[in-house]
């Protein structure tokens, strides 16, 4: 079967799933009025764009499309070719657990976004929570953060464009976390907006 036709089929089914689920219990209201879906069918459509994943990768994953979900923006496939990049990069910070970027500054090929949480108990929910609370500091309107503030995780989750995504968790030997996540295609670009 090719490529192509299979991710239509995928498509069609978690399109259906979607309106199905709409149709069901009252929605949340988005930020224009619209129709958002609810929780569940967003974890539903995660699960089976994240086949064959399990724990910590569909967590990741739900998170993402349910900030993305509330911009109405298209939910992201998970991609093992990202998660194995996201893994070689945490597993480079594991000793010292330090907070940097796989790239050189301004030198990137994809979306990343790191996270480093004091203690063992950090989980994949906790670090997309904390960059989709960036929202607060961004404005739409002159597509720009907050002064002072950061608000390009947010933005890159969100991104339009990216359509794949893969992370990873690593418990540091000093007993922090430190979390990577890579985005394709990759976000933020200098006077686009997010969505």
């Amino acid at each position: 079967m090719k490529p192509f036709f299979q991710l239509s089929i995928i498509l069609l089914c978690c399109t259906l799933t979607a309106h199905e689920s709409l149709a069901a219990p009252p929605p949340h209201l988005g930020t224009h009025g619209s129709k958002v879906p609810d929780n569940g069918t967003i974890f539903n459509m995660s699960k089976q764009l994240c086949s064959g994943c399990v724990g910590e990768s569909v967590e990741f994953l739900f998170a993402h499309n349910l900030v993305r979900a509330a911009k109405w923006e298209p939910l992201l496939f998970w991609d093992f070719q990202l998660q194995k990049y996201a893994r070689w990069w945490a597993s480079q910070r594991k000793p010292g657990c330090e907070l940097q970027h796989s790239f050189p500054e301004g030198d990137f090929k994809l979306g990343e976004n790191i996270f480093w949480g004091s203690g063992s108990m950090w989980r994949p929910s906790d670090a997309v929570s904390a960059w989709a609370d960036e929202e607060k500091y961004y404005d739409y309107d002159t597509n720009s953060c907050e002064e002072g503030q950061m608000c390009g995780h947010y933005t890159q989750i969100v991104w339009k464009n990216s359509r794949r995504i893969g992370c990873a968790r690593v418990v540091c030997d000093t007993g922090d976390v430190f979390i990577t996540c890579n985005y394709d295609p990759p976000g933020n670009y200098v006077g686009e907006r997010p969505y």
